[in-house]
């Protein structure tokens, strides 16, 4: 039977889809973590008290870009090339979501529209994040080899999604209502389509690999043209939502350590 979990299972028994899967996630992470240490570096003034746990999450994502160079190390393969339909985080820059590139690569302070910006787009990222780490959690948090890191990444991303609702409804509170609905409702409308097209991408190469036949590819094709239907029509009302979490002030110690793998 076609499920998440035997499809994971292939993927993580073959080295090819594996490294590729790695390689993907290592380097969505990494540049996760360049992006939130330069904002930290650069948030205003009226928002100073939230640098520390932007930095904090620049530290997780770069510890989890870490862990999946790790889990390929342990099995002696080295990261690809991501290719670049695939590149969630470059594609979503490409269509205007989230702060550019190029202005992170500037010296120059940040205003408080750049930090709503901001944490909209991480609010709708670290949703999708949080639900494929809790559906790999379910599925391998006790496996041998990637066990540990799915547990630890999971909790962190649970921490990031937390942090994001929390610090969204501050700004609300603050007199930013009006444009975190408009930034969160432009935000999710490019991020399903992206990640509709990345998933199609990523389904593509890894059939190839792993040689998939003409009607298993259909299926999957099918199956993630399905879930864009419905987050196009209602599915993205959850990730635009936003909600007091029951985790307080999550990102506000420092970034839990990673001996095991780092």
């Amino acid at each position: 039977m076609l499920t998440a979990k035997s499809l994971f299972q292939e993927i993580l028994d073959h080295d090819e889809s594996f490294r590729l899967f790695c390689s993907i996630a290592a380097s969505g992470e990494t540049q996760g973590g360049w992006e939130n240490g330069r904002i930290a570096a650069l948030v205003p003034e009226s928002q100073r008290a939230m640098a520390r746990k932007v930095a904090r999450h620049g530290a997780d994502e770069e510890k989890h870009g870490r862990i999946f160079n790790a889990l390929l190390r342990r099995r002696g393969l080295q990261a690809v090339a991501v290719p670049a339909a695939a590149d969630y985080t470059m594609l979503l820059e490409r269509r205007g979501i989230g702060l550019a590139h190029e202005k992170l690569q500037r010296d120059e302070v940040l205003t408080e529209s750049d930090i709503v910006t901001y944490l909209a787009h991480s609010r709708i990222t670290e949703e999708r994040a949080a639900a494929q780490m809790a559906l790999l959690l379910k599925h391998f948090g006790d496996h041998p080899e990637v066990g540990k890191a799915v547990r630890m990444i999971a909790r962190d991303e649970d921490n990031h999604l937390a942090y994001c609702h929390e610090e969204l409804l501050r700004l609300s509170d603050a007199g930013h209502a009006e444009e975190i609905r408009r930034v969160l409702r432009e935000s999710v409308r490019a991020e399903i389509a992206v990640y509709r097209d990345v998933s199609l991408a990523v389904m593509e190469r890894m059939g190839h690999i792993l040689r998939w036949s003409r009607a298993k590819r259909a299926v999957l094709t099918a199956g993630i043209h399905a879930l864009y239907a419905y987050e196009r029509a209602a599915g993205w009302r959850r990730m635009v939502t936003l909600r007091m979490p029951e985790r307080r002030d999550a990102l506000g110690g420092p970034a839990a350590a990673a001996p095991e793998f780092a």
